[in-house]
């Protein structure tokens, strides 16, 4: 059963995903919880600071090691939109982040159950508990939304050029 708290943050999360679709990026959102309490959110950026690392997972990270002056984030819950790429996965592990809770799942690149389930894997020194599918249609359907939207506006650029 998923906690109403969950759900509240993950639409929180929606909220910064809303934002990172307004600036044209793809619209995925995090937010970070510690102690019961939102103490950071983010979204993507990569496209408007041509910076690879600029996933709202890793910007969260930083802002929030910032804050507390400590790279080791134990008792961190970390909600996302979408289930976090390898470099994502690697960063909340590395952060020592307690829980990771996201929305859809990514069949391309998730590695957090769709193609390899990283977080829980033994043979690394911690494990984050993941729970996936909270708002699973909502965070979807942002995605498919931005996507479709993309590739009109290619076809359209592709047909006037």
């Amino acid at each position: 059963m998923i906690a109403q708290f969950d759900i509240d943050m993950m639409q929180k999360a929606l909220k910064e995903a809303d934002l990172a679709a307004g600036k044209n990026e793809v619209p995925i959102g995090a937010v970070a919880v510690l102690n019961g309490e939102c103490i950071a959110t983010a979204h993507n950026l990569r496209e408007s600071s041509q910076d690879p690392f600029a996933h709202a997972e890793c910007l969260l990270l930083k802002k929030v090691s910032e804050r507390l002056n400590c790279w080791r984030l134990e008792g961190l819950e970390v909600y996302v939109t979408c289930e976090p790429c390898p470099m994502c996965a690697g960063a909340l592990l590395q952060a020592r982040v307690k829980r990771l809770v996201y929305g859809c799942k990514d069949p391309k690149a998730g590695v957090c159950g769709s193609l390899y389930n990283f977080l829980e894997d033994k043979r690394f020194n911690h494990q984050v508990e993941v729970l996936g599918g909270v708002l699973e249609e909502e965070c979807a359907e942002r995605l498919s939304l931005f996507f479709r939207q993309l590739r009109k506006l290619c076809k359209r650029t592709i047909e006037i050029w």
